[in-house]
């Protein structure tokens, strides 16, 4: 995704398969703006290892992913372990939406690893963010989609480029 295409497309590409996901999975209407998350938060990550060298990370209010599983297995009571599963399986449905749009916009085959998920902030190590998309919900419950790619060290180089 660092130059197959313009940073605004890629921004559109996640946008759309964003809030296409959200509401079809979860059954949540998200808007972008500007929004503060919250301090209680979880975070969902992953590398893609193949055809593009980043990686997307969603850090969401944990209010608004506990929601987001309640609707999704149609239950009141979601526990953390319901919580961890839903939000690693919705992220590797966005995924999985990002790269399909992403090829049918490049041609380039891409692939990526098993989500992770943090509780709190997650931050990637030897990756800067490209850019954040920031959304909230009718509850001014947010999240934040975040475009990572690799951190240029000096020289030019990023840190595999050696």
């Amino acid at each position: 995704m660092n130059s197959a295409m313009t940073k605004e497309g890629l921004e559109q590409i996640l946008d759309q398969a964003l809030q296409d996901v959200t509401e079809r999975t979860a059954g949540v209407r998200l808007y972008q703006g500007n929004q503060p998350l919250g301090e209680d938060l979880c975070t969902v990550h992953i590398t893609f290892d193949k055809g593009f060298d980043t990686s997307l990370t969603l850090c969401a209010d944990t209010a608004l992913l506990v929601r987001m599983a309640q609707n999704s297995f149609h239950e009141e009571a979601v526990s953390q372990e319901d919580l961890e599963e839903f939000s690693k399986e919705y992220f590797n449905v966005l995924c999985g939406k990002v790269v399909g749009a992403m090829f049918r916009a490049t041609q380039v085959s891409a692939h990526f690893g098993a989500p992770v998920f943090y509780h709190g902030r997650y931050e990637p190590e030897d990756q800067d963010v490209q850019f954040i998309l920031t959304y909230s919900d009718e509850h001014s419950e947010g999240a934040q989609l975040i475009h990572h790619v690799p951190r240029v060290h000096e020289g030019g180089a990023a840190p595999n480029d050696s």
